[in-house]
């Protein structure tokens, strides 16, 4: 197996003035820097005190599981002369959270609607959303059960 690295700079941002004096002396907001890439300002989840109108580690993490997901399915989708017109994904995580805030994902569910062109093998077209969990990255990484509800339109 060939090693790769992957970089970022995760900077907060939250201080206002007193550092983390207390509890509530401080946002809990940062940043996240790629080298040659849009800097996206995050915040913790909602129910944490964060806030809502930025991502929070949760949302990225799903984010990049149906991502890496939707790039393997239109990669084996063209393999297998199926094409793919449009491909969204509204996928679902579902979490816990223990006394004192500990928390983790039980699991996901990717829900992708993918219009086909018509004609398109449905059950081939199916059947590549189960081979993708041997080859994603990110699925590969996390230690939950990931599963797919695709529903396809023919276009």
């Amino acid at each position: 197996m060939k090693t790769h690295e992957y970089t970022a700079s995760v900077a907060w941002t939250g201080n206002r003035g007193e550092g983390t004096a207390h509890y509530k002396a401080y946002d809990r907001t940062w940043q996240v820097e790629t080298p040659g890439k849009p800097v996206i300002a995050c915040s913790n989840d909602p129910l944490l005190g964060g806030d809502p109108s930025r991502p929070n580690p949760e949302d990225m993490l799903l984010s990049s599981l149906s991502a890496c997901h939707m790039l393997w399915y239109l990669h084996y989708a063209s393999d297998a002369g199926i094409v793919v017109h449009d491909y969204r994904d509204e996928p679902v995580g579902l979490g816990e959270a223990g006394p004192g805030g500990a928390g983790r994902f039980l699991s996901a569910t990717l829900r992708p609607v993918i219009k086909l062109a018509r004609g398109a093998d449905l059950v081939k077209a199916e059947d590549i959303h189960h081979q993708i969990h041997k080859v994603c990255f990110i699925a590969r990484s996390v230690n939950f059960p990931v599963s797919y509800a695709p529903r396809f339109i023919e276009v």
